[in-house]
């Protein structure tokens, strides 16, 4: 599967691809090699324009600093520059080998090296291409367009020496597998399955970031699965593998058990749900195990969202989530059954959750859990929609004041208190009055206080 012409053109039109050209033309004008390398040629094989180009050379840093001027040396000593051309940052590595084994984290150091042993470093055969954007010829040393072709991950050599290396090629491979929609190499299959439990030693954040970059792919619900199948699941998220086999109410699920609800979720993520929607997607129904009961000839799982934002928060927090993101994909999760109390809701309480930042998420969240049960109804979900649109038509979203409680006291040297909270008020009223727009004009009218 050659590279199609109308994707190379469409790749050398676009800012970044304008400057990858670039560099490799100077790198070989200086009389150094220059391609591209990796996920980006393998993104144009499959008819896909890049987002980021990554450039392998036998250009030492030091020399590659003299060519191009504007760079972050950071990682010059395992042989990487990020070098900054016309607003686009592009990586320049080194031809390169894995000098020593690390503990499965990172290797401990490099040794710079030819083109033939950069590729047979790189973890997997799709990964391991080279493309020269000038000359337009393709290094292909161990049949990555071939296996692209077949669609099948394999790691290049011993695939656990491979995985020993680095355990988040574990996790990589899942990753490649569930994009490219393909399948695995028996050896490749074996040795995730054989050393998935290496994925502990990695730092939450490593896991975080790749668990992040597979829920965003074409087809988390593949990955989810071969976590399952693999092992993989077992380490790297224990409360999620615990919703394998938990049986929920025949009549409302018919998808089956818990772990086949969240899988379907996965599979009906369209572009407009980002990471923290996603995240609360896999996370909403991890209570479940823990609140299953049976009472009135059915199946319960009372205050299972409660329960469910205590436990995604222990997850996240394992995995070194950021503290903002983590308490967002925790109120999702803690109120994604809230949706079926809305009907019977006054205007206040209403204005309470339909002006929340978070809303629009939530709703999501909805429309994803009804996505994910089989034979559901969305009916419920657009009454939602209706009533949220006619209440913001008849109840527009109140302005954001011009000044805070702070500000009342700095400028009329008050101390807290209640009248604070008075000054307040009258500023506010008169805001909505519109007697003043500005926070100029608001600090003027406390003048006259």
């Amino acid at each position: 599967m050659p590279i199609p012409q109308d994707i190379i053109d469409r790749t050398l039109f676009t800012p970044q691809g304008e400057q990858a050209y670039k560099v490799v033309e100077t790198l070989l004008d200086a009389g150094y090699e220059a391609w591209w390398v990796g996920g980006c040629v393998r993104d144009m094989m499959l008819a896909q324009v890049p987002e980021d180009i990554d450039i392998s050379t036998d250009a030492h840093p030091k020399d590659v600093m003299k060519l191009l001027t504007k760079y972050d040396d950071t990682s010059a000593s395992l042989g990487s520059l990020i070098i900054s051309l016309k607003g686009q940052t592009l990586e320049v590595t080194t031809f390169r080998k894995d000098h020593k084994l690390s503990d499965g984290r990172f290797p401990e150091s490099v040794e710079f090296a030819d083109k033939n042993e950069d590729a047979h470093r790189r973890d997997f055969t799709i990964n391991a291409m080279y493309w020269n954007p000038i000359s337009r010829e393709l290094y292909d040393p161990y049949s990555g367009e071939i296996d692209l072709n077949e669609k099948l991950l394999r790691f290049i050599g011993d695939p656990e020496t491979r995985i020993e290396h680095d355990a988040l090629r574990v996790l990589r491979a899942i990753r490649f597998r569930a994009q490219i929609d393909g399948q695995y190499h028996p050896g490749t299959f074996a040795a995730l399955h054989k050393r998935s439990k290496d994925i502990e030693i990695l730092s939450g954040f490593r896991r975080y970031t790749e668990l992040s970059k597979i829920l965003l792919g074409p087809h988390p619900e593949i990955a989810l699965e071969d976590m399952w199948e693999t092992d993989v699941i077992q380490y790297l998220i224990p409360e999620l593998h615990a919703c394998k086999g938990v049986a929920q109410p025949a009549a409302m699920h018919e998808e089956g058990d818990v772990w086949n609800h969240i899988i379907k979720i996965l599979g009906a993520f369209t572009d407009d749900h980002a990471i923290d929607i996603r995240w609360a997607a896999l996370l909403h129904d991890i209570g479940k195990p823990n609140t299953f009961s049976i009472d009135d000839d059915r199946i319960h799982f009372n205050n299972h969202a409660h329960v469910g934002s205590e436990i995604a928060k222990t997850v996240l927090e394992r995995l070194q989530c950021s503290t903002d993101k983590r308490d967002k994909i925790c109120w999702l999760v803690g109120h994604h059954m809230m949706m079926g109390t809305f009907a019977d809701l006054d205007d206040e309480r209403k204005s309470h959750w339909y002006y929340h930042p978070w809303f629009i998420e939530l709703l999501q969240l909805f429309w994803l859990d009804i996505a994910g049960t089989e034979g559901s109804s969305f009916e419920f979900y657009e009454s939602i929609i209706a009533d949220y649109n006619n209440f913001l038509d008849s109840h527009p979203l109140p302005p954001k004041p011009l000044l805070k409680g702070d500000d009342v006291m700095k400028l009329m040297g008050i101390p807290p208190g209640e009248k604070v909270g008075i000054v307040l008020k009258k500023l506010y009223d008169a805001q909505i009055q519109k007697e003043i727009t500005t926070k100029k004009e608001a600090e003027e009218f406390l003048k006259k206080l």
